[in-house]
């Protein structure tokens, strides 16, 4: 049976996504077949999620494996679909530019009119994110030194425009686009030294364009303040992690300090996972070249800390770049977390420090089903002694998951920037913001979601910028892992159903 909470959230969500569909594909067809090709495409991705959703509220729980190829199917039908758009795409523009030369001969057989170039209509954050910076044109000799680079053999220039402080060349891409990429930077870096770097992007007719700017628009590391401002959430931070531990405890440690001995071991043990999340984009930015800025911890009164935030310093060589230090964090932090759950429930007796409500476990669908394969008939009774390694993991996987979340510069929004593109990112961020909202609107008692949606919406919701060669998607492996972190994400985060929860045997 569901309760009132329950139904109304279930009736929202399918209201919402209805709404969402129907709107868009009112203003897709306006498009014709291109529109409903990108709507399609938009219908592809949220169906998965909605059948899951959809069958969870009913009391149907799909396995890892049927969500796992719902995952795949999905991800393979986005692919043939882009596909599709791309090559229609294409014929629209051949079409539209054979009927303006027939219009041109028509008219006293005057030279077709200059066609307006996309590329210049799109905002400067859609190609390339740039700091307001005065613009100054690219010196015609090095101009000239950059369009000596290209060649039949790589990327044929058909046309050159003034873009920012820089040039964007057009024309047409002969082979693979990594090996193009790497071709021309070393002919641009025996050229012009480190003056400049080369950007290899999709233009939105889907060909790829070139873009060359000053290295002086690379990203810059991190000022005093920036260091001082990211010392002072360290502090904070550290403050909330022992109020965690001492609520956890049933004391306030800001009216006890004294207590701090009490409070420290789970404060530690929330910073062992906080600082394996880092260590984790550490490791693989190094393995990379890329530097990184300090994290920004993001301290929570609920529990105790939000996890950090980190800027990258250097521009990243491509999309699978980007994945790996974006995942690394959380599948390191996640995997403690998780060890430390395990080892928490393996650890607990009859006498343990905490004892909790069997409720406790419904809180979530990863978190109630180990706990329930662990402790079995324990979680039948009323209440369950469990170990503080089992809370301190569940806090643990809960603020990996978040960060896991598809949006933004989150982890989980650079994920899904780096599988699925810009395009599909920016799509996803606004959608995770709406469910946030419907979350925090349906379930007011719990701030948690609603403070992290603020923070994504005021701090993370813009785009990471793009890498230097932004076509080479990343493998399928990368697609598979990633999909993989995002179905984690839900079943930490998602609570059971009282009807799933008693058949699972977890409730007294």
């Amino acid at each position: 049976m569901f309760t009132g909470s329950e139904t109304t959230a279930t009736v929202l969500i399918v209201l919402l996504a209805a709404g969402i569909l129907g709107w868009g594909f009112n203003r897709a067809r306006t498009y014709g077949k291109l529109g409903i090709l990108a709507w399609l495409q938009s219908v592809v991705l949220m169906t998965p999620w909605l059948l899951f959703f959809g069958l969870f509220a009913a009391g149907l729980y799909i396995n890892l494996v049927g969500i796992l190829f719902l995952l795949v199917v999905s991800a393979g039908l986005y692919i043939y679909l882009g596909q599709r758009l791309r090559a229609e795409g294409n014929d629209v523009l051949l079409r539209e530019k054979a009927a303006k030369m027939l219009q041109a001969r028509e008219s006293n057989g005057a030279e077709m009119p200059a066609e307006k170039d996309s590329l210049q209509e799109e905002s400067p954050e859609t190609l390339i994110s740039l700091p307001t910076l005065e613009i100054v044109p690219i010196p015609d000799e090095d101009l000239k030194a950059i369009q000596g680079i290209f060649g039949i053999d790589t990327f044929f220039a058909t046309e050159t425009i003034p873009y920012q402080e820089g040039a964007i060349f057009k024309g047409n891409m002969r082979g693979d686009p990594s090996q193009i990429h790497q071709r021309l930077s070393e002919s641009l870096q025996e050229k012009l030294g480190d003056r400049y770097r080369l950007f290899l992007v999709e233009s939105p007719e889907g060909r790829p364009v070139v873009i060359v700017l000053p290295s002086s628009n690379d990203p810059q590391p991190s000022t005093l303040t920036q260091k001082g401002l990211a010392f002072v959430l360290f502090l904070a931070t550290v403050a909330t992690t022992l109020e965690a531990g001492g609520l956890l405890q049933g004391f306030d440690f800001f009216s006890s300090p004294e207590r701090y001995r009490d409070a420290l071991p789970i404060a530690a043990g929330i910073w062992i996972i906080l600082i394996a999340h880092e260590i984790g984009h550490l490791v693989l930015a190094q393995r990379h070249n890329i530097r990184l800025s300090l994290p920004y911890f993001i301290p929570s009164w609920q529990i105790a800390s939000f996890g950090a935030l980190t800027r990258f310093e250097s521009l990243l060589p491509n999309r699978s770049v980007l994945f790996d230090i974006s995942l690394a964090g959380p599948a390191l932090g996640g995997i403690v977390s998780l060890l430390m759950l395990v080892v928490g429930l393996l650890f607990s007796h009859t006498g343990s420090i905490f004892q909790v409500p069997t409720e406790f476990f419904q809180g979530s669908i990863l978190v109630g089903t180990l706990a329930k394969v662990v402790l079995g008939s324990a979680l039948e009774t009323p209440l369950v002694d469990v170990h503080p390694l089992a809370i301190i993991g569940w806090i643990g996987l809960v603020i990996n998951a978040l960060n896991l979340m598809p949006a933004g510069q989150l982890d989980g929004g650079r994920i899904i920037q780096a599988i699925y593109g810009r395009k599909t990112a920016r799509r996803a961020t606004i959608a995770t913001l709406i469910v946030l909202a419907i979350v925090a609107l349906v379930n007011p008692a719990n701030p948690i979601i609603l403070y992290w949606a603020i923070v994504i919406l005021f701090l993370q919701r813009g785009l990471e910028r793009p890498s230097l060669n932004e076509i080479t998607e990343p493998d399928d492996a990368r697609a598979a892992l990633g999909l993989l972190a995002l179905f984690l994400m839900v079943a930490t985060l998602i609570p059971l159903t009282p009807g799933l929860a008693g058949r699972l045997g977890i409730g007294g």
